[in-house]
C-alpha cells in the first residue's frame, strides 16, 4: 500500500472537481422557477411600458421571453441569456441564446427581448429546430424617444416580431441577428 502526499491528494481532488461538476445538470433543481418568475416580471414590465404589446401578444401564437441578454466584447465578443417559451400563457419549453462575434466592438450591455411569433408555421419551425439561428425573417418593433412601441404594416405579416427593451450598458446598436436559441432544460 502506497501512502499518498497531500500535494498528490490536493491535485488528485482539484482535477477531479470538473468532473464532478459536470454532474449536476440542474434536473430537479428551482431553475424553472426562477426563469418563469423572472418571465413573469420581464412581461409585466413590457406590458406596463409598452400597453400596444398586449394586442400584439393577443395575436402572436407564441412568445419567446428572454429576460435578460448579456452581450460583451474586446474584438471578440459574446452573449448569453435564458428564457422561456410560453403558449397560450402557459410555458412550454426553456432556450438559452447564445452569441458570438468577431469584428471592431467594445463594451457591454444587458437588454431582454421578447419575440412574438405570429405565425404557426414560424412557431412550428422553431420548436422543430435543433437550434434556431435569428436571421433576417425577424421584423423588430422599436420605441421612440415617447416610449411608445412603433409597428409598421410590415410588422402585422411578419413572421416573427421582435421586442426589444431595457438597455443598459455601453456598447452600440442591439441585434439578435446571429442569435442561436437552444432548448434547455434547467
Amino acid at each position: 500500500m502506497s501512502n499518498i502526499s497531500r500535494r498528490g491528494f490536493t491535485l488528485g481532488v482539484l482535477a477531479g472537481t470538473p468532473l464532478l461538476a459536470a454532474c449536476g445538470n440542474g434536473v430537479g433543481g428551482n431553475n424553472a422557477q426562477k426563469i418563469d418568475a423572472r418571465v413573469d416580471t420581464t412581461l409585466n414590465y413590457l406590458y406596463n411600458t409598452y400597453p400596444n404589446t398586449r394586442d400584439l401578444a393577443g395575436k402572436s401564437t407564441g412568445m419567446l421571453i428572454m429576460p435578460l441578454m448579456t452581450e460583451a466584447g474586446f474584438m471578440f465578443g459574446g452573449g448569453y441569456g435564458r428564457g422561456a417559451l410560453r403558449i397560450n400563457n402557459s410555458t412550454v419549453d426553456y432556450y438559452s441564446a447564445t452569441k458570438g462575434s468577431v469584428g471592431l466592438q467594445i463594451g457591454a450591455q444587458q437588454f431582454a427581448h421578447v419575440l412574438f411569433f405570429m405565425t404557426e408555421d414560424a412557431l412550428s419551425r422553431f420548436r422543430r429546430s435543433s437550434g434556431w439561428v435569428a436571421g433576417a425573417d425577424i421584423e423588430y418593433v422599436f420605441s421612440d424617444k415617447g416610449e411608445n412601441l412603433r409597428a409598421d404594416t410590415t410588422t402585422s405579416t411578419a413572421p416573427v416580431v421582435a421586442v426589444i427593451f431595457g438597455q443598459a450598458g455601453a456598447m452600440a446598436g442591439v441585434s439578435l441577428e446571429g442569435l442561436k436559441y437552444n432548448r434547455i432544460i434547467p
